[in-house]
């Protein structure tokens, strides 16, 4: 599967000072045709913004409906036109292997956006993401975010 340390391609540090902020970032990646099958891992402490990122990101995507955290059901799955949407959340995972046995290999093997919450509960098990965004609180609403590209693809997904 992968490495435990996927080499770094290129790094930003981007500053949101508030969601608006994380808004406008999203709304710029989902304009990137590298998205539409891409694997973007989204780290960070229990209320740093993952899912409100992802919330926004699939917003500009296209996506029309209630929007759930997949904390309970581990995925949420998203269909628009030509594209199929992974929304992963592995907090409440014990052991990596559940990540197998919950047979995700098949879906992470298929064409479409792949976004995981909560990576690190299934290390060792799921492949080199092409971006990941590491999140840190600020004070007040504001974030401090690092982007990862991991692969080609995800130096087209730098902002």
């Amino acid at each position: 599967m992968l490495t435990a340390h996927a080499p770094i391609l290129g790094t930003r540090t981007l500053h949101w000072p508030d969601e608006a902020a994380c808004a406008a970032f999203a709304a710029s990646l989902a304009r990137r045709p590298a998205l539409a099958d891409a694997y973007v891992e989204l780290r960070g402490p229990l209320g740093a913004g993952k899912t409100t990122f992802v919330r926004h990101l699939l917003r500009a995507l296209g996506v029309t409906g209630r929007i759930k955290s997949p904390s309970y059901a581990v995925l949420e799955p998203y269909v628009l036109p030509g594209l199929a949407i992974s929304h992963f959340d592995f907090y409440r995972f014990d052991d990596p292997r559940e990540w197998a046995d919950a047979g995700l290999r098949e879906i992470f093997a298929a064409p479409g956006l792949k976004l995981t919450e909560w990576p690190e509960n299934a290390a060792g098990m799921l492949p080199v993401p092409d971006l990941r965004l590491s999140i840190d609180v600020l004070d007040g609403d504001a974030r401090e975010v690092r982007a990862q590209a991991c692969t080609p693809r995800g130096l087209e997904l730098l902002p």
